[in-house]
């Protein structure tokens, strides 16, 4: 069995990485730790997180907190909860001014290294699709509705979740399980790891 690679040389290998650099401004961004038993597995940082190199520093994190329950200094805490997207840098805009995908070589370049240096987290929150698709491979349902519906399936261990992106309003009317079920677990769940 291979050993783990060092994390914090890991870690610094990422956040100096330039494999994107052809098609966008690197700046990889992560907080990850050894201790952390909750992980935040989602996309890819938006312009506001490229600009200033803290994940969730913008209206989605801003919702997000509040789904989980917590405060900023709470949810910045690297020795409780790590932040790791699927793609660490920005990926910039297509021609409708949406976010692009996470750019694939970030994640096949790192993501498996990364985790197998990091700790076996107590629950991965999976935002969104891509995060979903990675983790839970061929477990996860049809689509990205029908993979959060069945989260009582994945738990605790994983916790699917739509991103908290102002563009899933509606996304939120028309699931009100979402509120109603998913988020009472999930903040006792968040709850129950904070304070170990």
């Amino acid at each position: 069995m291979t050993k783990p690679e060092n994390l914090d040389r890991l870690v610094r290998q990422i956040r100096a990485c330039t494999l994107c650099s052809p098609y966008l401004e690197p700046r990889p961004v992560l907080h990850v730790s050894k201790t952390a038993k909750l992980c935040i597995a989602s996309q890819a940082p938006g312009l506001k997180v490229h600009q200033t190199g803290i994940s969730f520093n913008d209206a989605s994190g801003d919702r997000l907190r509040a789904w989980l329950g917590v405060t900023r200094e709470q949810f910045y805490d690297e020795s409780k909860i790590a932040l790791a997207a699927m793609a660490f840098c920005f990926p910039g805009y297509d021609e409708n001014g949406h976010d692009l995908p996470p750019r694939r070589e970030c994640a096949a370049t790192w993501r498996a290294r990364l985790f197998a240096a990091l700790p076996q987290f107590e629950t991965i929150l999976l935002v969104g699709s891509y995060a979903q698709a990675w983790h839970l491979g061929d477990a996860r349902k049809s689509n990205m509705t029908e993979t959060v519906r069945a989260w009582r399936e994945y738990a605790p261990r994983y916790i699917p979740m739509p991103h908290p992106s102002w563009r899933n309003t509606a996304w939120l009317k028309k699931n009100p399980w979402f509120a109603d079920e998913l988020l009472p677990y999930l903040r006792r769940r968040v709850r129950r790891l904070l304070a170990d």
